[in-house]
């Protein structure tokens, strides 16, 4: 399974019965699927079946539905209704001999309503149902080039996440070498914290000065900072193998990679550790942006 981005764009043209028609989709980012819709008068009918189809091939994204619809020429040709104009003229002559007014003027009738019609006001209803339901066919063809440049997106983005968490992972590596994750080092360091202890406090009970020694291992032990770090670049691998509907995961995983990483930086007992944290921070930062844009 591929990985899909939330970004795309897709366009369809058809005709049929005298009509021509352009779908226009655009998906952008967003927590979950918002779908909106832009239909032509008369075309309402269709919106059920469209969100149907959406949501079926997506799960997460902004996504946009525009339909044109155009008439040629000799469909939009206007006609006479000769019955209305008989009824209308008969009244005005009625009207003429009883007040003295003078008779109407041709573009004043044609502009009566119900005077001059469309063909659109008199089509067969079987027309307009076929020409519904040949646009809603080719929605189809839309929103397939949109679900290929959603998953040639994804594509793209996965190989960027995989090289981001390429670099986290060598700085979890690079952590673990450190002078602060060693033990020798952590025990030389400890030594010199309880001598300052002992020689500010010297009244120190040896109770209490296991105590304090127990809280400087826990506040500078990196190691369970570390396997956690370890174990989330684990998970999101395995999501980016997964390919489906894995954004909101890998958002989740994003704020957790964060929280060890402060904790680290918060831990980090000389400028080395701290340096490593920062540029921790940096890559976790680069990889959030990025996961935000999949589906």
């Amino acid at each position: 399974m591929t990985v899909a981005s939330m970004t795309g764009f897709a366009r369809a043209e058809g005709q049929a019965d005298g009509s021509g028609w352009v779908w226009e989709i655009k998906s952008v980012n967003s927590k979950s699927l918002d779908l909106r819709f832009r239909l032509p008068p008369g075309y309402d009918g269709i919106e059920p079946p469209l969100r149907a189809q959406l949501a079926e091939r997506l799960k997460r994204g902004a996504v946009s539905v525009n339909l044109t619809i155009t008439r040629n020429a000799a469909a939009g040709v206007l006609r006479v209704n000769r019955t209305a104009l008989a009824e209308i003229m008969a009244l005005a002559k009625e009207l003429g001999a009883e007040t003295g007014a003078a008779p109407p003027r041709l573009d004043g009738l044609l502009a009566l309503r119900g005077v001059l019609e469309s063909a659109d006001e008199t089509e067969d209803p079987a027309i307009i149902a076929r020409r519904q339901a040949d646009a809603l066919k080719n929605f189809s063809v839309a929103l397939d080039q949109l679900v290929r440049m959603r998953a040639a997106e994804g594509k793209r983005l996965a190989a960027v996440l995989a090289a981001r968490l390429d670099e986290i992972a060598a700085l979890v590596k690079t952590a673990e070498r450190s002078a602060a994750a060693q033990p020798a080092a952590a025990k030389a360091r400890l030594k010199e914290l309880l001598a300052a202890l002992v020689e500010a406090v010297p009244a120190l009970s040896e109770e209490r000065l296991a105590q304090e020694a127990a809280l400087i291992v826990a506040r500078g032990d990196i190691r369970e900072e570390l396997d956690r770090l370890a174990a989330h670049l684990d998970a999101a691998r395995s999501l980016l193998m997964e390919g489906v509907a894995i954004g909101r995961r890998l958002d989740f995983l994003c704020q957790e990679f964060n929280r060890e990483a402060n904790t680290l930086g918060a831990k980090a007992g000389d400028l080395e550790l701290t340096r490593i944290g920062l540029a921790l921070k940096a890559a976790i930062e680069q990889l959030r942006e990025q996961v935000q844009n999949i589906e």
